[in-house]
């Protein structure tokens, strides 16, 4: 089986699973910002830990396995570089939101500004480009 062959019918499989469990990862992540906001209990709890680790590694293996199908290289393209980076932000942020962060003002700009982080890695992906949105 050549690459052409695997690409050919793993990159749609890949690329659903990655779009599936980003809307996936990023709506717990709101649900849990939000509940953690309003002095809910359940968004520290076990199980909405585990959900969210769970859903993390499959989101964390279809962005790997998208990587290796097409090639792309952070250094080479450089807007999957800055999507990279803003992940890391967006992971500091969201552990500032849900838990780090000591006041309630804090939590909910750095729920605010994760969102926005990850609105932001969603246009640069789409337009594939460092700008996103802002792109010319």
């Amino acid at each position: 089986m050549s690459r052409t062959d695997i690409i050919s019918w793993a990159y749609p499989l890949a690329l659903w699973l990655h779009l599936a469990t980003v809307s996936a990862s990023v709506g717990l992540f709101a649900l849990r910002g939000s509940g953690v906001l309003l002095g809910m209990r359940w968004p520290m709890r076990p199980l909405a830990r585990r959900l969210s680790v769970f859903i993390d590694v499959w989101l964390l293996l279809a962005g790997g396995a998208l990587w290796w199908l097409m090639q792309h290289h952070p250094l080479h393209n450089a807007w999957l570089g800055v999507k990279l980076v803003l992940l890391l932000v967006y992971i500091v942020l969201g552990s500032l939101a849900l838990k780090r962060a000591r006041s309630q003002r804090v939590k909910a700009l750095c729920l605010v500004a994760a969102l926005a982080c990850v609105a932001f890695m969603a246009s640069i992906a789409l337009q594939r480009h460092p700008l996103g949105w802002w792109a010319p």
